[in-house]
């Protein structure tokens, strides 16, 4: 019997994972382990809403878990675990036993090497937020390392707030990881026609500047003057509290189809810090995205919960962003090797599908202010959508002028 569930880390999938659970018919004791666990908070609008000021900060609160699910909240960090004991350490100096733990650490932001610089931030808290926020309101330009999502979206929020905004990607276009190459292009079209400054294909050699940020070095010696720098250069997955756990770490947790990190599935992993067996790819991925980890958290309630009946994790990925008004939405698993097709919609309203496809088939889409191509794509996703099919469906038909009356 299952009386004690310790959730570790109050990200979203941790803190839906406690909702999940409750959701579930789970009566026994939950105990949620973060510094963060007594507010815990969303960080999609950390890099939109909040960094704009639209949002107070606590409005991406995401709930007491002590009053909404009857939680015990331990704010503090897990420090070691022993899953035959299944005993996890705390900074407290506490050791917490569980029936069933399930690990939600996310990921870590990577930073660049050499000495901090006051200035130079990266954004995956709330503090680093507020502190990226109070450099930008100085006015001075803005220097983004890195063109993923993160960076994209600081580009967007700095320009909406009037800061001068250059965004250096190594790769050919921003985005590029998440959409490829090829489709990267509608991204660096769509930051330069609002006002940043895009240089692709080039590195950042070192950043110069003490004890405050002064310029930018790049690979190729050109100079870029920086009042303050957002690094973007991706994250690491939260495990080092993991080590001589024998949990099989290889850039996340591994765990199975039921993301299961332990074979007594006693131990689950779930969000940023997972790398789950998908049995559509064939093989282990680690998602970055916030609908993976609400996803994966539902799965892995329903594992704790009902056993017997376990559910696999298979869900269609998802991700969505705003930029510069545009709101962006991909869907599907993008392959860099596949065919695109682009399908033009309406150009007063921005609106473009990407289709990736295998020449037959549709196993993706990127959509651009397009609701409806993105419905017409997930439902499809689910059987089997054939391109021509997609294109024809989408594509503005033709206008026909009417004959003209015949004259008497």
């Amino acid at each position: 019997m299952t009386a004690r569930v310790v959730v570790v880390g109050a990200s979203v999938g941790g803190v839906r994972t406690v909702a999940e659970l409750r959701a579930a018919g789970f009566a026994g004791e939950i105990v949620l382990v973060d510094p963060d666990a007594a507010r815990p908070y969303d960080r999609p609008p950390l890099s939109q809403q909040v960094l704009a000021g639209s949002w107070a900060p606590d409005r991406a609160g995401l709930g007491d878990p002590v009053q909404r699910w009857e939680a015990t909240v331990a704010a503090t960090r897990a420090v070691q675990l022993d899953p035959g004991a299944r005993v996890v350490d705390l900074e407290s100096g506490e050791r917490l036993g569980y029936d069933r733990l399930v690990i939600a650490t996310g990921a870590l932001a990577r930073r660049l090497p050499g000495p901090p610089r006051e200035g130079v931030h990266v954004l995956r808290t709330l503090q680093d937020c507020l502190e990226l926020r109070a450099d930008l309101e100085r006015g001075g330009p803005l220097v983004v390392i890195g063109g993923g999502l993160t960076g994209a979206e600081v580009a967007s929020t700095a320009r909406g707030l009037g800061v001068p905004v250059t965004l250096v990607e190594a790769l050919p276009a921003p985005m590029a990881r998440v959409v490829g190459e090829r489709a990267g292009g509608l991204f660096t079209r769509l930051h330069r026609a609002h006002g940043v400054d895009v240089r692709c294909g080039v590195a950042v050699d070192r950043i110069e500047g003490h004890p405050r940020v002064r310029e930018v070095v790049l690979a190729d010696g050109r100079r870029l003057p920086a009042d303050t720098v957002a690094v973007g250069i991706g994250v690491s997955p939260g495990t080092d509290w993991l080590a001589g756990s024998g949990l099989r770490v290889r850039d996340g947790v591994l765990a199975n189809e039921f993301l299961a990190a332990t074979a007594d599935r006693t131990v689950f992993a779930i969000g940023d810090v997972a790398r789950w067996y998908d049995r559509c790819l064939g093989r282990h991925v680690r998602v970055e995205h916030w609908t993976n980890a609400v996803e994966g958290a539902g799965v892995a309630a329903h594992n704790i919960v009902h056993p017997d009946s376990p559910r696999v994790h298979d869900a269609i990925p998802y991700v969505w962003s705003e930029q510069h008004g545009t709101k962006i939405q991909l869907v599907g698993r993008v392959n860099p090797q596949w065919e695109i097709a682009v399908v033009e919609g309406d150009a007063e309203r921005g609106r473009r599908a990407v289709l990736y496809h295998d020449g037959i088939w549709v196993h993706a889409a990127l959509t651009m202010n397009w609701p409806r191509a993105l419905a017409v794509v997930r439902r499809g996703l689910a059987t089997e959508l054939e391109v021509a099919a997609v294109q024809a469906e989408l594509q503005p038909k033709a206008y026909r002028r009417p004959p003209a009356p015949a004259r008497r």
